[in-house]
């Protein structure tokens, strides 16, 4: 950019403040340095993420970013930038998934680096794309000042959104759940969520976070976009604090009592045949543990994801075994592998959540329809002739879609398997509104990693979004209870061995975002970029006035 390209030539002929020394030094970086510096400055903002919460450290990071971003010349170099800081943010965010691969390293050794780096290496492909954007509309308008932070800012979220969405979608680790931890006054910022949904608070987010880079520009104000940084963070902040304190705890629903039980059991022994009567019994017992002193006995019972027996609509023993734990009109929710009913052939299989009633009948069942790619289901299967990762060499089938079910004496409920719940906008039946959120999981798979944390923290933005309470039920944690605002009522830690016993929370009014989804979001790209314009046609025309 010419401005930075004046800055590094004569740094040495005028005063400059600390701020503006160091954007000179990172904007001169080149080669190795370069590269170095962007992959450090995403591997430190992978740290605003749970489970270590240092939400800050995005000032740093992406102040970094931009001062770097500053000093490509080139398309390529500009991209190179990118893309090396995406590689940081997703190695440090994403390690976890190689955990998956130990269950059984003697198979699945060779896949290691590719879970390591070849996963983020691609992820990163949508952040150097953000940044090669941004680079080629800074040039072509000449933008400068605050315009380049907002483009950078803009193309950065589209690229979340497009990560989100391209191929099957992972929208695992966006900015904004830098807010989802535990962070001071993070559950304040999320109620802006149930507007404006989580991309556009990954658009906020960066924006103020980035803004301060302008401390480091040479001449012109450097403080009003400061503020504006401030006061962005402020009013949704602002916003978070009057919705918790005018909504105030849900009350309960009547009549409904959780049991919600966490077995631990390692995945090297749930994987193992020989050792699934004795699952089992763990979680039989486990069930039948009595209430604690001053709690109703349960009348629903939550087991995790695969956690009962397979087919049990072929199993009349393991059924009438889960029907002796319920009371009279209970309801037990199990996470069970299913396929065709009896007595045809078993031709497919599907990862399910099968309700069992208090006779051993099976009432209704969900079928997962977001399946793993590599872990349930192999993509191009005829060209590439490996195993999923998951016991069994035949793929997983997918489910028909979101569902809501109506069980009896139950409130409508939208059951969701593992990584569906990270889907901002696709966890409910938009045409049948259930009244809560079923999440059954199976973390075991990545041992004690940032991963369960993360996956628990994801799950929270779903009920603020939603308006809706979820219950979360995962073999080794984290399981527990979160209100329709974020509140995490009770919890299992991860590991825990036990049972966890809940009321049901009521559901609030549909929310802005459940109504209209990712509008806001959409509509605040164009209207920052428009900003961006004009900003810098206002100080085109400041810097002509004499």
């Amino acid at each position: 950019m010419p401005e930075r390209a004046a800055a590094l030539e004569f740094r040495g002929a005028i005063p400059v403040a600390p701020a503006q020394l160091a954007a000179i030094r990172l904007a001169e970086l080149q080669g190795l340095r370069r590269y170095g510096a962007a992959f450090l400055l995403g591997v430190l903002a992978a740290a605003a993420l749970p489970p270590v919460d240092m939400t800050p450290v995005l000032v740093l990071s992406f102040v970094g970013f931009v001062w770097l971003f500053d000093g490509a010349q080139r398309s390529r170099e500009a991209f190179g930038i990118g893309w090396c800081f995406g590689l940081g943010f997703f190695v440090a965010g994403f390690y976890w998934m190689t955990a998956a691969l130990f269950v059984d390293i003697a198979r699945f050794w060779w896949l290691t680096p590719f879970a390591l780096l070849g996963v983020p290496a691609g992820l990163a492909i949508f952040t150097g794309i953000a940044t090669l954007a941004a680079h080629a509309t800074c040039r072509a308008l000449n933008w400068r000042g605050v315009s380049r932070v907002l483009a950078l800012a803009v193309f950065w979220s589209a690229a979340e959104w497009l990560r989100g969405h391209v191929l099957t979608g992972l929208p695992w680790n966006l900015v904004g759940y830098a807010w989802s931890g535990a962070f001071p006054g993070s559950l304040a910022m999320l109620q802006i969520t149930s507007i404006v949904g989580i991309y556009a608070l990954s658009l906020l987010t960066v924006t103020a976070a980035a803004l301060p880079a302008t401390l480091g520009d040479l001449g012109g104000r450097r403080w009003p976009p400061l503020i504006a940084s401030a006061a962005l963070l402020a009013g949704c902040f602002s916003f978070g604090w009057a919705r918790l304190e005018s909504v105030g705890a849900p009350a309960a629903q009547p009549g409904i009592e959780i049991r919600i039980v966490q077995p631990s059991i390692p995945q090297t022994l749930k994987n193992d045949p020989a050792e699934r009567l004795a699952n089992f019994r763990r979680q039989v017992a486990l069930s039948s543990e009595p209430a604690a002193l001053g709690s109703p006995p349960f009348n629903m019972l939550i087991w995790p994801e695969a956690s009962a027996p397979p087919f049990l609509d072929r199993d009349t023993g393991a059924r009438m075994i889960i029907a002796g734990l319920l009371p009279a009109q209970g309801m037990a929710l199990v996470g069970s592998d299913r396929s065709d009913p009896p007595p045809g052939p078993l031709d497919h299989f599907w990862n399910s959540m099968v309700a069992v009633d208090h006779a051993g009948a099976i009432q209704g069942y969900y079928d997962k329809a977001h399946l793993v790619p590599f872990g349930e289901y192999v993509p191009f299967r005829s060209v590439l002739p490996m195993d999923k990762i998951t016991p069994g060499t035949t793929d997983f089938s997918f489910g028909p879609g979101r569902r809501t079910l109506h069980l009896p004496g139950l409130p409508p409920v939208s059951p969701l398997i593992c990584f569906e719940a990270i889907f901002p906008g696709a966890v409910v039946d938009p045409a049948d509104r259930p009244q809560w959120l079923l999440v059954i999981s199976n973390d075991a798979w990545y041992g004690f990693t940032s991963g369960p944390f993360q996956h628990f923290a994801i799950t929270r933005v779903r009920a603020v979004e939603e308006g809706l309470p979820v219950v979360r039920a995962a073999n080794n944690g984290i399981s527990g209870l979160i209100d329709p605002l974020g509140r995490v009522v009770r919890r299992l830690g991860l590991d825990v061995v036990g049972a966890l016993d809940v009321p049901l929370p009521r559901a609030l009014p549909a929310t802005v975002y459940e109504q209209v989804g990712d509008a806001f979001f959409f509509a605040a790209l164009p209207v920052l970029l428009g900003l961006a314009w004009a900003l810098s046609r206002l100080k085109r025309k400041t810097t002509k006035s004499p």
